[in-house]
């Protein structure tokens, strides 16, 4: 029992490292791989989840049992036998590393894989769904299938580089946040959560601008004033509050933060060309099966 992939130009970057597949290969042991190394740059992962087998590398011998995963990189001499009354199955990852672009090294991930030319251990990272996964796409090929692929890849290498260190912390973390992204995530969440009480002067003062500022800010990033996006985070919660029949308008109001139920009312047919009441009624109709809500 063979799946062979290789007819497939297989790419994928990892810390600015490009990385080719050249072989991805599942099989049930029924003879001896005898001796052979790999030439530079080319890593082969191979991953046992069931049988048992010898694998002699460099000189040494070493059993493999259920959940064994070991790695044979450049010029490392291995060879396998499978057991005879249980021969194992392997998965087997053949993976060439290209040298990084003048002036440019690899990421702490992909030096840390690349620097352990052989290693023999217990996986512990749950490699084994990752490659039932890795072979499905492989086989259906579904949109998308080629991307996931290149994700599953990748995890694949930082899985082994876990495995290797016993989930060492890493020494290296994610750079600032962008300035411009952060305002944005603050304006977002300002609507999204206290629409009861939105004020220009108390936006401004998170986003560290003047209220002007803060105004050319919101028409740049979303086209619309601050009062439009006032008007637009409390009647969107206005609509969720009127689909409840047990919330009075009045309370509605309240928790909009309108200073009576008059007044709320009048700002929600202006923004919806009708008043609560009718909305309400219409949102609470019985749709026939199939269709959707068609709202103003």
């Amino acid at each position: 029992m063979r799946t062979l992939y290789n007819d497939m130009d297989i790419r994928f970057f990892l810390g600015g490292i490009q990385i080719r597949a050249l072989n991805i290969v599942f099989e049930r042991f029924t003879r001896t791989i005898p001796a052979h190394s790999h030439g530079n740059g080319c890593y082969e992962i191979h991953y046992i989840p069931a049988g048992y087998g010898k694998l002699r590398a460099n000189g040494s011998f070493y059993d493999i049992v259920p959940n064994t995963l070991f790695v044979t990189g450049p010029h490392v001499e291995h060879a396998q036998t499978p057991a005879q009354q249980d021969p194992m199955q392997e998965y087997c990852i053949y993976l060439k590393f290209d040298h990084p672009s003048r002036g440019k090294s690899a990421s702490p991930t992909v030096e840390s894989f690349l620097s352990v030319p052989f290693w023999f251990g217990r996986d512990g990272q749950d490699i084994h769904t990752l490659m039932l996964r890795l072979f499905a796409e492989l086989r259906q090929r579904y949109t998308g299938y080629q991307e996931q692929v290149s994700l599953l890849l990748s995890q694949l290498v930082i899985y082994m580089v876990r495995n290797y260190e016993q989930r060492q912390i890493s020494s290296t973390s994610f750079a600032p946040k962008n300035l411009t992204d952060a305002k944005s995530v603050i304006i977002e969440e300002y609507f999204l959560y206290e629409y009861q009480s939105l004020s220009l002067g108390a936006l401004a003062d998170r986003l560290k601008l003047s209220p002007r500022q803060t105004q050319r800010l919101l028409m740049e990033s979303y086209g619309k004033s601050f009062q439009q996006k006032k008007a637009e985070a409390r009647m969107s919660a206005a609509a969720i509050l009127l689909s409840d029949p047990e919330r009075s308008i009045t309370s509605i109001a309240e928790v909009l933060g309108y200073s009576s139920g008059e007044h709320f009312s009048g700002a929600f047919k202006s923004y919806y060309h009708m008043c609560p009441r009718d909305y309400r009624r219409l949102s609470l109709q019985p749709k026939p099966r199939g269709t959707e809500p068609s709202m103003p």
